[in-house]
């Protein structure tokens, strides 16, 4: 065994048959020490995955140990940390080890880890029972090196324990100041826990199991004698480790704490060789201070911070990070918090200031947000430094201030709501304190380094509620967070509205009256409401650029969703503002306005894109006069329609259409004030239900219609145009009857306003033969079919991309009255002429193409049938997409056409991948999803969706715009 690295591939192949195992305990261990024996380790580690994370906190209540778990079958097993193993075999050296990924007996896949060790030399022993050398690394004058565990809470209390231990000659290390960017945290973490003694700070946060503590101890636990328990409050430590003595470091003075942590780190010191003096007689002289931090939560002698919200939640993470950057050196660079209005900045702050208060000798807080107000702010405290007296002028004592804190460390000025970088950069001390900048603008690159802050997580919003109002449910909880989008100001708003009326009451008034509801409610920490804060906001941004609050007027009516304002030529200005226009024509004004609504953190800005939140978005326009909203409701028509890509049936415009159809959805029909904006909302609904979402839309388009009928009257275009798209839809959905209803009536109207060769006209007629064809009723929808198509050849001529379409309805017509010869004839004419004029790719080819492989098919001609049928179904797939109702067509048609040459096997793939396309595109119940089952039937497949369906007819092109 002198040749270890040769052993290596013998005990792969070896771990990987497992023809060797043995139970890893310490005696059996000291044996293969004693003897010089090498060992391989193979075993599974600690999984991240949730399902895993989930079966280790079940067993840790039953066990009382993290990384067991239960099988179904009752075995009980446990999984490892990397540093357990090194913990395990601290008396080895390492030859090497390796990370590897295994499939389970269950089939998961899953991280393993192998290890190959030879024995040490046996090493002498300390009185204490430490081992001097081997895995624990030594420090100076051969004390162990010492790794300070602790949660990201405590992160105050970790800098203050390892500071006084590397001031009383230990070796530590401390993540925050040893770990960098880039550094595998896990990686970090094991090689601490194998090489260092671990002094852990138990507290309520330590033992959260959401965080990287709980592998820690749970590994140490392993090798007791390498763990030092302190604790920072009274919270109970989880079983297994409530048997450890842990003393205490709160609630005394810092000389005391200093000392008990140092008589943790020592251990026993055993009996003393002299006799103790008197405990009544004269105290011993306490240790000269040294430059570290003061206990944590002892204030500087200059401090006038505000006081901390004791109700803060899920800002940990921030926290730290937020300490990371400020500590990262001797002279860091200003670090600017900044967010949307009532988000928290200003709680960050204050709460960062006391948790690590111990760190400065003066704290100073400068309320920023009038500039002209600093100087006198910063001169107080001139005058408390000494650095100038009472009677120096703000103009001398600013400078002299700088003066002296460039003399200085340990410092921190805090600027509170400075909005306008330029307005303060001059009054940004430098040199080896820090400086703590919270804004709305993001814009403070040149002068500080952005930290965004944003809402809360889902679980912190559920947990403030809840701390707040104790009998709210956690289902109750998350639908107010959900509603309020997590926003702080606004959950603490509802937790006092809510003691007094009920969530469901409370969600209806805040969609009815959100600028009343967001305006009740206002705690007593936060100096005003969130509606009160809007609205100061929104003040603001008038009197800097009316123009800026024009736009977020206009969006407010929009939905919670990025809006890129349109860049427009001057060839394409809109016509009706030009107020607005001049946004979307001029670079440097659609620039200006983006700039001043990100500046006041009214709306998040990225890309071009302006993102209101739903929150603000409400209140905003529940704040609207009548007149700013009739503006309002006028700028918003106008940049609907300069982004408007085009035509739903276009395919060139079909990239454009998912940014804007949430805007288009969500505006109120009254708030459409423009024809054009209109026609836009109705090409937003009809782009849907080619796409087989009729069902989701119809409510949409029944308001639009209800809406435009009372306010504009039948027969105006709007009104027409949102008849026409109802009527589709109900046709998607299999309302036939409904459909010819609405289109007749139309019609006839039309037909009266227009003339009967209108376009207009036209294809309302071409629609409802489509209607009629869905009805049984052929006869007659083939004569108003031929009668449409040639009044469109004598209107538009016979090469028109609308009279082709008529062209294939007429063969639709055709072939169900069993005139397939005629029909074929037809459509293989229409084909040829579309695939020239629009071409092969475009829908409306691909529908004549379609039908012509089912003509094909009912002749008898089935290979040329499958051949055009599968062609078309690749394009369909290329064009439409997969789950495309036109798509699923010809895929149930070319399975039918596979069934009849005998490719059984493909027939039914294709027709069971369709069957549950529809299911879930359709719905169970839709006459196509029932005749995918029909197919299924008759191939010989049972389907469990239902009864057999009709035969499947051949569909009708019903989308004339």
């Amino acid at each position: 065994m002198s040749d270890l690295d040769s052993q290596i591939p013998y005990w792969n192949s070896a771990a990987a048959t497992k023809t060797f195992t043995h139970p890893l305990h310490s005696p059996w261990l000291a044996g293969i020490g004693k003897h010089g024996g090498v060992l391989y380790v193979s075993d599974f580690l600690l999984q991240e995955e949730e399902r895993n994370r989930a079966r280790y906190a079940l067993g840790s209540s039953h066990f009382d140990d993290y990384g067991v778990f239960e099988t179904e079958d009752g075995g009980v097993f446990r999984h490892h940390s990397r540093s357990w193993f090194f913990s395990l075999l601290r008396d080895f050296t390492t030859v090497a080890r390796r990370d590897i990924t295994v499939n389970t007996m269950s089939g998961h896949e899953a991280r393993g880890y192998r290890h190959w060790a030879a024995s040490l030399s046996p090493a002498p022993t300390t009185e204490r029972g430490l081992t001097p050398t081997g895995v624990v690394m030594t420090g100076s004058e051969g004390r162990p090196w010492l790794f300070v565990s602790h949660a990201g809470a405590d992160l105050a209390w970790a800098e203050w324990v390892a500071w006084q231990l590397r001031d009383a000659g230990y070796d530590v290390e401390l993540d925050s100041w040893h770990w960098g960017a880039g550094d595998n945290v896990i990686v970090r973490m094991d090689e601490a826990l194998a090489q260092r003694r671990m002094v852990a700070l138990f507290s309520a946060a330590y033992f959260d199991r959401r965080r990287w503590t709980t592998e820690e101890w749970t590994a140490v636990i392993a090798g007791r004698d390498r763990l030092v328990p302190v604790r920072l409050d009274d919270s109970a430590a989880p079983p297994m480790l409530r048997a450890l003595k842990a003393p205490a470091l709160c609630g005394m003075g810092e000389e005391a704490a200093r000392q008990a942590l140092l008589a943790a780190v020592a251990g026993p010191v055993g009996a003393p060789e002299v006799r103790p003096p008197f405990p009544g007689g004269d105290g011993h002289r306490g240790r000269s201070p040294s430059a570290g931090p003061r206990l944590p939560g002892t204030l500087p002698r200059a401090w006038n911070v505000p006081a901390r919200n004791p109700g803060l939640v899920g800002r940990d993470e921030l926290l730290v990070d937020l300490r990371g950057r400020l500590a990262s050196g001797p002279t860091a660079a200003p670090v600017a918090l900044h967010g949307q209005a009532a988000v928290g900045k200003s709680q960050v702050a204050v709460e960062y200031a006391h948790r690590f208060c111990g760190h400065y000798e003066l704290v100073w807080w400068v309320r920023a947000e009038d500039p002209a107000l600093v100087p006198d702010q910063l001169a107080r405290l001139a005058v408390a430094l000494g650095a100038a007296d009472a009677t120096t002028s703000a103009q001398d004592a600013v400078p002299a201030l700088a003066a002296e804190l460039r003399s200085r460390a340990r410092w921190l000025i805090v600027f509170d709501n400075a909005e306008d970088p330029e307005a303060v950069a001059a009054c940004l001390p430098s040199g080896a304190g820090h400086v703590l900048i919270t804004s709305r603008n993001p814009r403070w690159h040149e002068f500080a380094t952005p930290v965004p802050v944003g809402v809360l997580a889902r679980r912190d919003s559920v947990s403030l509620l809840r701390t707040r109002t104790p009998w709210l449910t956690a289902t109750d909880a998350d639908r107010l967070a959900a509603a309020l989008d997590d926003w702080p100001l606004a959950l603490v708003q509802a937790a006092e509205v809510v003691a007094t009326t009920s969530v469901r009451d409370y969600l209806e008034q805040l969609t009815d009256r959100a600028g009343e509801v967001t305006d009740a409610g206002k705690p007593l920490d936060y100096p005003r409401t969130l509606a009160a804060q809007i609205r100061l906001s929104m003040r603001r941004l008038r009197a800097q650029d009316s123009q800026a609050a024009q736009v977020l007027h206009a969006c407010a009516l929009l939905a919670p969703e990025p809006f890129t304002l349109p860049v427009l030529d001057g060839r394409r200005r809109p016509g009706a503002s030009s107020f607005i226009g001049q946004v979307l024509v001029d670079r440097t004004a659609r620039n200006r306005v983006l700039t001043a609504l990100q500046r006041h953190g009214l709306a998040r800005v990225e890309g071009g894109a302006l993102h209101l939140n739903r929150l603000t978005q409400a209140v905003i326009a529940a704040q609207l006069t009548v007149p700013e909203r009739a503006a309002a409701a006028r700028h918003a028509g106008v940049l609907l329609t300069a982004a408007f890509p085009g035509r739903a049936q276009d395919p060139a415009a079909w990239p454009g259409w998912p940014d804007l159809l949430p805007h288009l959805l969500a505006i109120a029909p009254g708030d459409l004030v423009t024809d054009a904006a209109r026609l836009a909302a109705c090409e937003a609904c009809q782009y849907l239900v080619d796409r087989g979402s009729a069902t989701a839309v119809l409510p949409r388009l029944e308001r639009l219609h209800r809406t435009w009928t009372a306010e504009l009257g039948v027969d105006h275009a709007a009104t027409r145009r949102a008849t026409a798209c109802l009527a589709r839809a109900a046709a998607a959905v299999a309302d036939h009857h409904r459909a010819l209803s609405l289109h007749r009536g139309l019609l006839d109207r039309q037909r009266q306003e227009l003339g009967a060769d209108h376009p207009e006209v036209l294809r309302t007629a071409a629609n409802l033969a489509a209607d009629l064809m869905d009805l049984g009723q052929t006869d007659e929808a083939l004569v108003l079919a031929q009668d449409t198509l040639h009044r469109y050849r004598e209107v538009v001529g016979g090469e028109h991309p609308e009279t082709l379409a008529v062209a294939s309805t007429v063969a639709v017509c055709l072939a169900g009255l069993g005139r397939v010869e005629e029909c074929l004839a037809l459509a293989q004419d229409t084909v040829s002429r579309q695939r020239r004029v629009l071409g092969e790719d475009h829908p409306d080819t691909l529908f004549t193409a379609s039908n012509m492989a089912t003509d094909l098919a009912e002749l008898g001609r089935l290979a040329e049938a499958c051949d055009l049928a599968e062609d078309t179904l690749l394009r369909r797939r290329r064009v439409l997409g997969d789950d495309h109702p036109e798509t699923l067509d010809t895929a149930s048609n070319l399975a039918a056409t596979l069934a009849g040459l005998g490719r059984i096997d493909e027939a039914v793939r294709i027709a069971r991948d369709t069957a549950e396309r529809r299911r879930r595109v359709l719905g169970e119940d839709h006459p196509d999803t029932r005749l995918s089952v029909a197919l299924l039937n008759a191939i010989g497949i049972t389907d469990p969706i239902g009864p057999d369906g009709p035969t499947a007819p051949r569909p009708a092109p019903s989308d004339f715009d």
